[in-house]
């Protein structure tokens, strides 16, 4: 498994690898609560990266398009992304271009075959397939969160799986946290020129 850091927020400055880093903050089991602090963490990181006021930032969200952020007097998109599991939030920044972030928990007791066929296709299922059962449940998990990842990268909606269905390449890492957490995240496989 390709990994990536990950710097837990408040902690020290995120140390950007090809610009981009990604966060990880305790939060709240209540989604929005949750939403807001991951939010509001990612503003103060990416503020201590760039050397500017936190309140010069801005996370733009708009329904069927991925979040990014802004910054007061500069006409730059900086790529973001953000997923939650009870407890955990991450935050995916990417200065240079696009980028998703995916975070779920493995869960033993989890029919994930269906699930599989339904998102992922038929050559996932035929990998997920050719896995020893004991590691099975964590395949899918790393099968999922990398899908969830690059589609969120592309501002693509999670859709069944179909032969219509082209996600764009991506690059794709992962890495496991604590508490059975896996994430993913996908960046461009090539960020557009600045």
């Amino acid at each position: 498994m390709s990994e990536f850091t990950l710097h837990p927020w408040p902690g020290p400055v995120p140390a950007p690898q090809d610009g981009v880093f990604v966060i990880r903050v305790a939060s709240s089991t209540q989604r929005e609560v949750a939403r807001q602090q991951v939010r509001a963490a990612t503003s103060a990181a990416l503020a201590a990266v760039l050397g500017i006021p936190p309140e010069t930032i801005h996370i733009d969200s708009t329904p069927g398009q991925p979040p990014h952020i802004t910054l007061d007097g500069d006409g730059r998109r900086i790529g973001c992304s953000f997923s939650h599991e009870e407890g955990y939030s991450l935050a995916a920044v990417n200065l240079h271009g696009a980028v998703g972030v995916d975070l779920m928990r493995v869960y033993e007791v989890f029919d994930w075959q269906a699930v599989a066929r339904d998102y992922l296709g038929p050559e996932a299922c035929a990998a997920l397939a050719a896995t020893p059962a004991a590691d099975s449940t964590l395949a899918f998990v790393l099968a999922w969160t990398r899908h969830e990842a690059a589609l969120k990268c592309h501002g693509m909606q999670l859709v069944e799986w179909s032969e219509d269905l082209a996600v764009p390449a991506t690059v794709t890492l992962s890495a496991m946290l604590p508490d059975n957490l896996v994430a993913s995240l996908a960046r461009p496989l090539q960020d557009p020129p600045q």
